[in-house]
């Protein structure tokens, strides 16, 4: 938020699902705003955990415009890909409960393509937006130089509060379908180089460690780029994704006791949803990369 004279400009970063936006929306209310006072809706990336509820938003705070990558404005116009993608993941049942009926698209004159280095006013504030790939294609994150701060989406890891007790823990999404080790590498030093005070990831809040979670992730990232080579090469196609993530599952493991860390078995639960995501993103860039060796 921010604001000229008595009048607040608004902003939301990430959406959730449509599930979340009665929440947003309470929000709004107990801060003492109106959904008439927000401005840009900013999408970092299509995945339905941060764009799922957009269209629902957008529907009620009517003054705003929704800002994407170039990539993903096309499918928050139409999210019919999206949908029936995830339908086909979770079955209908299952998606109904996380993203509603349906997921609702927005009027093409209301969604914003946002080239590399594109700025927006935010009352007195100018937010740059920069394209950041490795976790996917059509990501962004978003600079606040007035705030010394970058909004990061999911290009600067994961921190949930709940697994931070012993220090500073975070870790890299390998999420499908567009992991790029590579480039997950380049963008957490392109993040790095802009010498903010903080940054916020999506999941979930502010944190203050910059240059320590650069180096949590680096590590991170690399043993996925070696895991994903040797389960590339070595490993069968029917226990690809088994064996990724019994891979991650040992190093976290042996990461965090090296580190003095020890997780309870709900903290851990907690984790290993991740991984497992972590592991079929790694298990289809697999795949991919043995279909274009073996067309």
């Amino acid at each position: 938020m921010d604001s000229v004279g008595q009048n607040p400009e608004l902003a939301w970063v990430d959406t959730a699902t449509a599930q979340s936006v009665p929440l947003l929306l309470k929000t709004l209310k107990d801060e003492g705003y109106y959904p008439e006072q927000v401005r840009w809706i900013i999408v970092t990336h299509a995945h339905l955990d941060h764009a799922g509820g957009a269209g629902v938003l957008a529907s009620y705070c009517k003054n705003a415009q929704v800002l994407a990558h170039p990539r993903a404005a096309r499918h928050l116009i139409d999210p019919s890909r999206l949908e029936m993608s995830a339908r086909k993941v979770y079955g209908d049942e299952s998606f109904e409960a996380l993203y509603g009926k349906r997921l609702e698209g927005i009027p093409p004159a209301r969604v914003v393509p946002m080239e590399e280095g594109s700025e927006v006013e935010l009352g007195r504030s100018r937010l740059q937006f920069f394209h950041t790939r490795g976790h996917a294609n059509h990501h962004f994150c978003v600079l606040d130089s007035s705030l010394s701060t970058v909004y990061t989406g999911d290009a600067f890891g994961l921190r949930y509060p709940s697994l931070q007790g012993q220090g500073l823990f975070v870790l890299p999404s390998t999420s499908p379908t567009d992991f790029d080790g590579v480039e997950a590498l380049k963008t957490i030093d392109r993040i790095l180089a802009l010498s903010v005070k903080s940054y916020y990831p999506t999941h979930f809040g502010q944190v203050g460690e910059v240059q320590e979670a650069a180096e949590q992730l680096r590590v991170h990232l690399e043993f996925s780029i070696r895991l994903l080579e040797e389960a590339t090469h070595s490993f069968s196609t029917p226990e690809l994704e088994s064996r990724i993530h019994q891979g991650l599952v040992r190093y976290y493991r042996d990461h965090l006791e090296a580190r003095g860390q020890f997780f309870d078995s709900h903290q851990w639960r907690q984790l290993d949803l991740d991984l497992q995501l972590n592991a079929a993103g790694l298990a289809h860039c697999a795949r991919k990369t043995r279909s274009a060796d073996n067309p």
